[in-house]
């Protein structure tokens, strides 16, 4: 009896353990599936790498609170999905196949407004909510998104006549604008060539250079030959070779630089460690006037060195949580259309998704303050308003002079 009974026993235990086993594997399937996960199109590689950190680090923030709280519907939020758009068209495009084949519920990026160019379709064609934090070209506001692209990041439209407007207050009536042939580009000489012209400032060189070029001979003839009190460069890392080229050629204008040239080592870069080279040089970029983020973001990432644009890629990630949580459903088909809802004037004041979740669980409208300002997403998923601060190389390097609010709307 004994001798037959315990294969029988062993059968029975091997059974409920592959029983036990596979319901593990089920449940763990199940809850995998449920989570809500997001996916990351942003510069691991290419001319805009330095700005993959802070986007890293913003993303795997806002997720950290978010999971603190206790995640998206109950749901715990695992790591980003990472995907490396490295500044090239074609390459960007299969990272963001790569991510919808990975069924996300959403995209953070792609970082330059050129990489979003060449991968919105393939994303917001799938039916996939896409936010950017750093896009600025005014021309996404009009892509055919079918109302999946959001952006956090302020238009050039709002940044250029911040730009034009920080050159006259300090004096100059002249101005040279300088910027590469793209969208970023163009899109942002005509903001800040329109706000100079109707301030009375004489724009006597309004040119685009080729991104890729290694020759700038012309675009710099025709810079020195106009002699103007400012010349305003609109460009990314390519912009250092220009300006070094510039420097040598001792051109007298004080220089006036945009977030693609936002970092704190130039002059090590442009001026070969000759800093007194670029004293004097100052510009305007996307960011918050919140010290308490960037001190909680340094704690949460203590190597951390940039962190433009961090602010608005962590509101592009507590946003999309919030319109979940107000839909009610990970489907991004179900939850984009409350996107724009929580953050409209309407609701109750919020600053955080824990207190906003809360609102929401208790039947209320929110307005959720973002940790780069007041977002109010517009009917194109564009920002309308903004913080911008102005950045500066003085005698004792680089330093931060203050921020200014700006609305189309005054």
């Amino acid at each position: 009896m004994t001798t037959d009974t315990r294969p029988a026993l062993a059968l029975t235990a091997t059974a409920l353990a592959v029983v036990l086993t596979l319901s593990a594997c089920s449940d763990a399937s199940e809850t995998e599936d449920s989570a809500f996960t997001y996916g990351l199109l942003y510069p691991q590689t290419g001319s805009l790498a330095f700005l993959g950190p802070p986007q890293l680090s913003a993303v795997e923030y806002a997720i950290s609170q978010i999971n603190d709280a206790g995640g998206i519907l109950g749901e715990q939020v695992p790591p980003p999905v990472q995907a490396d758009e490295a500044g090239d068209n074609a390459q960007a495009n299969e990272a963001a196949n790569a991510l919808v084949n990975d069924n996300v519920n959403a995209v953070i990026g792609a970082a330059a407004s050129a990489m979003t160019q060449a991968t919105y379709d393939t994303i917001t064609g799938a039916e996939i909510v896409q936010c950017s934090g750093s896009n600025t070209a005014p021309e996404l506001s009009e892509i055919d998104d079918d109302g999946y692209f959001f952006r956090t990041a302020p238009s050039d439209l709002m940044a250029g006549p911040v730009l034009a407007q920080q050159i006259v207050e300090d004096g100059h009536t002249s101005a040279a604008i300088v910027a590469r042939a793209d969208d970023y580009g163009t899109g942002y000489l005509t903001a800040v060539e329109n706000e100079l012209n109707s301030l009375g400032v004489d724009v006597l060189v309004s040119e685009t250079y080729d991104p890729d070029s290694t020759n700038f001979g012309a675009v710099i003839d025709g810079v020195f030959r106009a002699d103007a009190d400012a010349i305003a460069l609109i460009s990314f890392e390519e912009g250092t070779q220009l300006m070094a080229a510039l420097i040598e050629s001792q051109v007298r204008s004080t220089f006036y630089l945009t977030d693609g040239l936002n970092d704190p080592g130039l002059a090590e870069t442009v001026a070969d460690n000759r800093p007194e080279t670029v004293v004097g040089t100052t510009g305007v970029a996307p960011s918050a006037d919140n010290p308490g983020f960037n001190e909680g973001l340094r704690e949460f990432d203590p190597e951390l060195s940039a962190f433009q644009f961090a602010p608005q890629i962590f509101d592009c990630v507590t946003a999309i949580a919030l319109a979940a949580e107000s839909a009610e459903s990970p489907d991004p088909t179900v939850y984009v259309e409350h996107l724009p809802e929580i953050s409209r004037p309407e609701g109750t004041e919020c600053n955080s998704f824990e207190e906003c979740r809360d609102l929401l669980d208790q039947g209320e409208s929110i307005d959720y303050q973002g940790t780069s300002g007041n977002i109010d997403f517009d009917d194109n998923g564009d920002p309308t308003s903004a913080t911008f601060e102005l950045f500066h190389f003085g005698d004792d390097g680089y330093e931060i002079l203050g921020y200014t609010e700006y609305s189309p709307q005054g």
